[in-house]
């Protein structure tokens, strides 16, 4: 038996720079369009989605700048590392994703890629950077709230 969690899903990578960096406005679970020497590294999780992001071009949304490690056991026909690869929306999310875009300071990116039922999906975002007093702002609420749990959790409080 594989080690998948809830309902057929394998998490293969995940980008935990971008919950950092971007606030997080619309989610979009996406197909991706591989090659099989692709698809082979990315179920061994072989796969980097740290400076990834999504373009629109001509109807179509493409996955940019994700790094999938070649298949060790792969021969010359190997896939190129950070090649462009097509993501599989219905139209009318992608048509909503470029009209968001289109407006200044809103990107696309990759938030995780995992395998679904032997398939791999890439789960998007349509994202607003973050400033530097925001990322400021974010840890210092983390850190109390983890200040706060501590504290319930020994029974410090009176």
């Amino acid at each position: 038996m594989s080690r998948q969690s809830e309902g057929g899903i394998k998490p293969v990578a995940s980008n935990r720079k971008a919950l950092h960096d971007y606030f997080i406005e619309d989610v979009y679970e996406a197909g991706i369009a591989l090659t099989g020497t692709e698809i082979k590294s990315v179920r061994a999780g072989r796969v980097n989605l740290r400076d990834g992001f999504v373009q629109v071009r001509h109807g179509e949304a493409w996955l940019l700048n994700v790094h999938i490690s070649p298949y060790d056991f792969g021969n010359r026909e190997n896939h190129e590392p950070r090649r462009e690869r097509r993501l599989l929306l219905h139209k009318q999310e992608i048509r909503k994703l470029l009209s968001k875009v289109s407006e200044r300071g809103w990107t696309i990116v990759p938030l995780r890629m995992y395998l679904k039922d032997g398939r791999a999906k890439v789960e998007v975002a349509l994202v607003r950077g973050k400033r530097l007093y925001d990322k400021r702002d974010a840890v210092a609420e983390r850190d109390m709230d983890r200040e706060l749990r501590r504290t319930v959790k020994e029974g410090d409080y009176e």
